[in-house]
């Protein structure tokens, strides 16, 4: 049987691999078209799609009424925000063995850019997942140019 020793990593060689892993962090992240930020809450499950002329945000809100989600579009930063509340009765005689469903505050923030046209947002919660239509501003969209024979 082989035994791996690990020997403690000096000050100096501790400080270099840091400053290494600081230096290449989100260096091998693929480059979107969003940047996000997420709370320490909840944190809900997300799909972005590219469809012709707008752009689809699918979001899992499990729980949370139409009345508990808020949506937001401020300086090109998409924002959903939901909570969900613990249904805590307790009756006599009896005592929960397990929970495991969440509760809580979710958010969660895209940086969109200046390509939405805000004034057109189409959103629908359905069965827990909130679906947002972003369509693009005129100014993004291609515009194909002909050319005439001369």
């Amino acid at each position: 049987m082989n035994t791996l020793i690990r020997m403690p990593r000096s000050p100096v060689a501790r400080r270099w691999g840091d400053e290494l892993d600081n230096m290449f962090e989100g260096f091998f992240r693929p480059a979107r078209w969003v940047e996000e930020e997420a709370s320490e809450g909840l944190f809900p499950r997300l799909d972005v799609t590219e469809r012709d002329g707008e752009f689809v945000v699918t979001a899992e809100l499990p729980g949370v009424k139409r009345e508990d989600v808020d949506i937001s579009i401020e300086n090109g930063v998409l924002t959903i925000s939901a909570e969900t509340r613990s249904e805590t009765e307790e009756k006599e005689g009896e005592r929960v063995l397990r929970q495991e469903r969440r509760y809580g505050k979710y958010l969660r923030s895209l940086r969109l850019g200046k390509e939405i046209d805000d004034r057109k947002v189409k959103a629908t919660l359905r069965d827990g997942v909130l679906e947002l239509v972003l369509p693009k501003a005129e100014a993004v969209k291609p515009k194909k140019i002909s050319v005439d024979v001369a």
